[in-house]
């Protein structure tokens, strides 16, 4: 990104979290999280903005300085919260985009709510925004946002980023507001995306729900007063801050500490793990039928083989998540039941979130990493196992409808879906020749080191900064 250019990053929550400490007094500390991680460092240097919710509803914030970003909060009521958010964004497009894996509902009253709150983004980011500035939108909850905030501010060069899957079209035309979804992506001057498919996926719902042309990467917008106006879609797979959790990983403490997981396990011959999100997108339920059924056929034997699988809380107010908890505690359930020992189950169900210095020991402590999603925009939990594994050990297990599977060949591909394909997966990589995992473990690392979340956030500034604000 050139020097001196003012950026703004416009997202759903603010990159801060407030806390009260014994005294009652409150304080705002950074987030965990690779955007933020990314992003800090360069709104520091100059004026940098951050637009969004501050993470709890009902509050009108003014805006405040903290980490060395100026905030910009946005309100959210109750209300918008249950339409906007857990309605439009994750009943609505979240479904849609992964496949359908559960069905989406259209409500008209999701889609208003969607509009108001875009629009309230919008109107903060056009307020917000110093003359001339780079405004970088992220992601699914957002998507009319580029195009409202065109409408307001011309001057700007906007860009923004699909975290999530773009599905094909096929799919996409459901929406009944497709073509409103369109329009509101087309107003920013490049959009970015993780895989190349999911370029050609928007490329090819533009071609379909709009009038306007594309040649390449390029959509051409004509218009009749003024010089026509291009959007460029382009895939930049996101990454994580490698260096910084390699480095975690291998001090003293970590590498001590997944000596002692190992030990309070019961000193298992093989340790699984699984790390997720608990989302029916995961893929939790076949990893653990499939370990079910290894153990059922005796080709795996508990406890010798454990495997720990933490699946952190998430959207529990949507009744489809509820459902996935109960279905997943019963899976469960039935395998301990039918095959651990007194004092050591054979699936070792954590159902809350670990700091990243536990995360960091658990990486180091598994010989075998499963990531099963069904469908996944990148997968960071894949490349957090890899950064972790300085000592060039462990076994990747990864879905091939994830993003990070694009990069990470190396590691043990597989169709989630295919339960038998998956257990001789499972079984071949806990039976891989040490020589062989560091042959892939060395692969995957030199990708994942080189290309991490700073080269990402560089690669995106620097291709919008490149592009011509046509007003």
């Amino acid at each position: 990104m050139g020097p001196g250019r003012d950026l703004v990053v416009v997202a759903n929550r603010l990159p801060v979290e407030e806390t009260t400490d014994e005294h009652g007094n409150t304080e705002w500390s950074r987030a965990p999280g690779g955007l933020v991680t990314a992003l800090a460092p360069i709104m520091q240097k100059g004026n940098g903005v951050w637009v969004g919710w501050a993470g709890k509803h009902g509050r009108d914030l003014e805006p405040f300085t903290a980490d060395g970003i100026d905030m910009h909060p946005v309100a959210l009521s109750k209300h918008d919260l249950k339409r906007y958010y857990e309605g439009f964004s994750n009943a609505t497009i979240w479904p849609l985009y992964h496949d359908v894996i559960v069905d989406p509902e259209y409500h008209r009253d999701w889609w208003t709510s969607y509009v108001e709150v875009n629009t309230r983004f919008a109107e903060a980011t056009a307020k917000a925004a110093p003359e001339g500035a780079l405004v970088w939108v992220q992601d699914y909850q957002l998507q009319l946002v580029p195009r409202l905030l065109r409408q307001l501010r011309n001057d700007l060069r906007i860009g923004y980023f699909h975290h999530i899957p773009f599905p094909p079209v096929e799919l996409f035309g459901q929406l009944p507001w497709r073509n409103e979804v369109v329009s509101g992506l087309l107003g920013a001057d490049l959009i970015g995306f993780q895989r190349t498919g999911d370029e050609a996926n928007f490329l090819r719902a533009v071609r379909r729900f709009s009038e306007h042309t594309t040649r390449g990467p390029i959509v051409t917008m004509k218009r009749r007063s003024r010089p026509d106006r291009t959007v460029r879609a382009k895939a930049f797979p996101i990454s994580i801050d490698s260096s910084g959790f390699a480095e975690l990983a291998a001090t003293p403490e970590v590498e001590q500490r997944a000596l002692e997981i190992r030990a309070e396990l019961g000193s298992p011959d093989v340790l699984i793990l699984g790390v997720d999100r608990l989302d029916y997108t995961k893929g939790i339920r076949h990893r653990i039928k499939a370990y079910g059924e290894l153990l059922g056929e005796g080709k795996l034997r508990a406890p010798g083989t454990t495997f720990v699988q933490i699946a952190s809380p998430s959207r529990e107010h949507v009744e489809q998540y509820a459902t996935l908890r109960r279905q997943v505690e019963v899976m469960v359930g039935r395998i301990n039941g039918d095959h651990s020992a007194l004092g050591r189950p054979a699936i070792h169900y954590l159902h809350h979130s670990y700091p990243a210095e536990e995360m960091a020991a658990m990486f180091r402590a598994a010989d075998v990493m499963l990531v099963t999603a069904l469908r996944d925009g990148m997968n960071l939990v894949a490349k957090e196992y890899v950064a972790a594994r300085a000592d060039l050990d462990g076994a990747l297990v990864l879905s091939e409808f994830t993003g990070a599977a694009d990069e990470l060949t190396p590691a043990l591909l597989v169709n989630p879906h295919d339960i038998e394909g998956l257990k001789r997966t499972i079984l071949a990589a806990i039976d891989m020749p040490r020589s062989e995992r560091r042959r892939r473990m060395r692969a995957m690392r030199r990708k994942v080191m080189h290309n991490d979340v700073d080269r990402w956030a560089e690669r995106f500034l620097d291709s919008l900064a490149r592009s011509e604000v046509a007003r």
